[in-house]
């Protein structure tokens, strides 16, 4: 196993290269161990709330032998919380949970995009293998010695834990803090192909563009072509924008 590595480099379609920071192991484990929490609060809140509400009275007993409604409507929606909860956030958000996000990390495929359903779930079903032998034991090991930081789950299904806060890192440029790594692609795309466009269209593209960002250009700016050049150029400087 080669050393692990630090970024994620993504060829784009526009030519533009995208890095993103892969998570180590401590953004990893501090993700998880927020999410099990939530998880196991979760379970045994349906797992208490039905079991009063079978029972009749404040006992959480089960009942004697396998009563099928109980299993059905107390059990058994308990057990899905507590497996289903990780595929299921991170289908629902995108690749994220609030584990994840409270960790500033997500889930991407390896050519940054987001996961389809079918690699979460091969993603998650071999938490399995990698929870063994105790407390994440195998996965931890494969995080240490992969490239970019990969347990088992991720080899399998192509996946990488990126930091939210570090994509948008292009090669070419310092970076922004306010684009996302599709917006930094965007604004030097446009940049690149300025002498290319027409007038009216370079200035309608960049007001779309500084718009989309939350930027607001100055009216007296009207139709000067190199005020709204600097304007994007500012963007991808340090505390541009």
């Amino acid at each position: 196993m080669s050393a692990a590595s630090s970024d994620l480099q993504i060829d784009s379609v526009t030519g533009i290269d995208v890095s993103l920071a892969v998570a180590g192991p401590g953004a990893r484990a501090y993700a998880f161990v927020i999410d099990w929490h939530i998880r196991i609060v979760l379970a045994l809140a349906w797992y208490t709330l039905g079991t009063l509400l079978y029972n009749g009275r404040l006992s959480l007993a089960p009942p004697a032998g396998l009563h099928t409604r109980w299993f059905v409507s107390v059990l058994a929606p308990s057990l899905a919380i507590y497996f289903l909860y990780h595929y299921v956030i991170e289908l629902v958000l995108r690749g994220s949970t609030p584990g994840k996000r409270m960790a500033g990390v997500r889930v991407v495929a390896r050519d940054g995009g987001v996961p389809g359903a079918g690699a979460l779930l091969l993603r998650n079903v071999f938490r399995l293998i990698d929870s063994l032998p105790t407390l994440y034991g195998v996965g931890l090991i494969t995080v240490v010695l992969s490239r970019n930081n990969l347990r088992i789950g991720d080899m399998a299904a192509g996946t990488v834990l990126v930091f939210e806060r570090a994509d948008a890192q292009l090669p070419a440029t310092s970076g922004s803090a306010r684009l996302d790594a599709a917006g930094a692609e965007l604004v030097t795309e446009l940049l690149q192909r300025w002498a290319t466009l027409a007038p009216a269209a370079r200035v309608r593209l960049a007001r779309a563009l500084l718009a989309r960002y939350g930027v607001t250009p100055e009216e007296s700016m009207g139709a000067d072509e190199a005020a709204w050049r600097a304007r994007l150029e500012q963007l991808l400087r340090p505390g541009g924008a």
